[in-house]
């Protein structure tokens, strides 16, 4: 798969006039002449829609309007980590903190449902803090009970 360049997309559709568009093998002419001015909302607002990067963009604005769409208390004490396959993964500040989301995780997803805009969320699964990993190394036994195996 060949990556392609944008400012390289930008500059060939600035220099012909036209613009492509990956679905549509016919290239579409522009209104005016090329090296008329456009304005910059219009240009990113094309290649936004062109690149289909608007699912991309709604979940970025899902992160960026946390505290917004769930609250101050909620967002004090969990993150969104991901979304993957509308499942969105929540990390809690603490395990009391992600029982009390699970408690309440259907009325926080249709909160979330509601609030963000262009996320497609069917699901929340709400982990608690990440907790120190006793495995160091490349050599380490399995099922081992770690450094403090030598105490009685």
């Amino acid at each position: 798969m060949t990556k392609r360049d944008l400012a390289l997309d930008l500059f060939k559709s600035f220099k012909t006039g036209v613009t492509r568009k990956p679905n549509k093998p016919a290239p579409t002419m522009r209104v005016g002449q090329p090296g008329d001015p456009e304005l910059i909302g219009g240009v990113l607002n094309d290649l936004v829609s062109d690149r289909d990067w608007d699912s991309g963009l709604a979940e970025g604005n899902l992160f960026v309007n946390w505290k917004k769409i769930v609250g101050d208390e909620i967002s004090e004490h969990a993150q969104p980590i991901s979304i993957l396959e509308n499942v969105l993964t929540i990390q809690s500040s603490s395990t009391a903190w992600a029982t009390q989301l699970q408690l309440i995780s259907n009325d926080l997803l249709a909160t979330i449902q509601k609030d963000a805009t262009g996320v497609l969320i069917e699901r929340l699964v709400i982990i608690g803090p990440q907790t120190p990993t006793w495995k160091k190394g490349v050599r380490t036994i399995r099922n081992a009970r770690g450094p403090r195996d030598t105490y009685n």
